[in-house]
């Protein structure tokens, strides 16, 4: 071989290892930027779209995308990359011939390229595919879905579907984080519905029991007391001093079992219960409320005990003259939105005292959001956004 001949060997070998090595390159790099989504926990559609478009650019495929598999034997397209009319949302059974159905039936990665023995298949049938490789993704022991490549025109290149697992994996990362997210935000809103519906037991026993023995009570001591003789005067006093402790006693176990749970917001809805709350309220209440009709308990629990607190707070603790309270439903977003502004010494935040801590708990549980802006001398305002869901939104 002349040495003109080996040059061109070396030179052709050294461009192939420096491709190789930019191959690798760009694909840390869009591992790491799928990577960087994923620990920032966002939502598993950005991911999905994100990781879509890194591996149609990466691998030069004329088109890539997550698919869910459903139960039926259909898929679900969560995110992709030049499919054209098969955009997010689209749901169907995947052709075939492809390596989607593969991985579906057999949970394992596939490659399907158009010099095996199913490229004797019409073009119709085969859609001129010339290449197409997916790789199942799974999620906790479950095959939840897969990644897919196509080739329109070449090829894919070899180790395509070791390539992928990273990608998949980073997927299932995503989806897992979420689905654990979304577990235990459902776990809190059934904790917050529960300790909702024991307040409405408890204060429903406390009216139909002892409020009403105590009622009955006063009621015979005063029975009693009428049918004293006048020259008994002292046994007339006595009596009158225990009416009036069980009429205390009954006015005090009302205003327990109010702060249980008003049994005006069971009955009325959130609009009575919080025009109750204004005008108990000793500092002027300004109340605007835009609802239509009952929301789901739980969410009016919230909003009322929102408004409660913040109404005491701005009382006790802030001096203030006057509060602003508004309550609107969001039919369109599906959100109850909250805000109760005063003009007291302002100063409040979340780490101070117990009752702005447990809203934020009650709120965020139900996976709603909750704001303080509170700058000294400057009052507070709370509000407070509460997701509806939407068979039971206002209307």
């Amino acid at each position: 071989m002349t040495w003109a001949g080996t040059e061109m060997i070396d030179s052709h070998a050294n461009a192939q290892l420096h491709a190789e090595f930019r191959r690798m390159a760009d694909e840390q790099a869009a591992l790491r930027r799928v990577a960087t989504l994923v620990a920032r926990g966002v939502q598993p559609d950005l991911v999905f779209a994100t990781v879509a478009e890194e591996v149609g650019a990466l691998f030069g495929a004329d088109a890539a995308g997550i698919a869910r598999f459903e139960p039926n034997g259909e898929v679900t397209m969560m995110g992709g990359y030049g499919f054209g009319e098969k955009q997010p949302g689209w749901r169907g059974k995947p052709r075939p011939q492809l390596a989607l159905a593969s991985v579906q039936a057999t949970g394992r990665a596939t490659r399907r390229d158009a010099d095996d023995a199913w490229a004797s298949l019409p073009e119709s049938a085969t859609g001129a595919v010339r290449s197409t490789v997916a790789s199942p993704i799974s999620v906790e022991g479950r095959v939840w879905g897969a990644i897919s490549v196509v080739s329109l025109h070449r090829r894919l290149l070899p180790g395509t579907e070791q390539r992928l697992a990273d990608f998949t994996e980073l997927v299932a990362t995503a989806i897992g984080n979420a689905e654990g997210r979304a577990e235990l935000t459902a776990s809190r809103a059934r904790i917050v519905a529960a300790a909702d519906q024991t307040r409405r037991r408890i204060e429903r026993d406390l009216h139909d029991g002892a409020q009403q023995r105590l009622v009955s009570l006063a009621l015979d001591l005063r029975a009693a007391q009428a049918a004293v003789p006048p020259e008994l005067g002292e046994l007339a006093e006595q009596l009158e001093r225990a009416v009036a402790a069980a009429t205390g006693a009954l006015d005090e176990l009302r205003e327990i079992a109010r702060g249980i749970h008003p049994t005006i917001l069971t009955k009325g809805g959130l609009h009575p219960a919080l025009k109750t709350l204004a005008r108990r309220s000793p500092i002027p209440v300004h109340l605007e409320v835009g609802l239509d009709g009952r929301l789901p308990d739980h969410v009016e629990a919230s909003a009322y005990y929102v408004v409660a607190e913040a109404l005491t707070n701005a009382t006790k603790h802030a001096h203030a003259s006057t509060v602003m309270v508004t309550a609107e439903a969001d039919a369109a977003r599906g959100v109850l939105r909250v805000s109760v502004r005063d003009d007291g010494t302002g100063g409040a935040d979340f780490t101070r005292g117990t009752g702005l801590v447990g809203l934020k708990d009650r709120v965020e549980a139900l996976g709603g959001t909750i704001e303080v802006e509170s700058a000294h001398g400057m009052g507070t305002r709370l509000r407070v956004a509460i997701p509806v869901p939407a068979e039971s939104s206002t209307g």
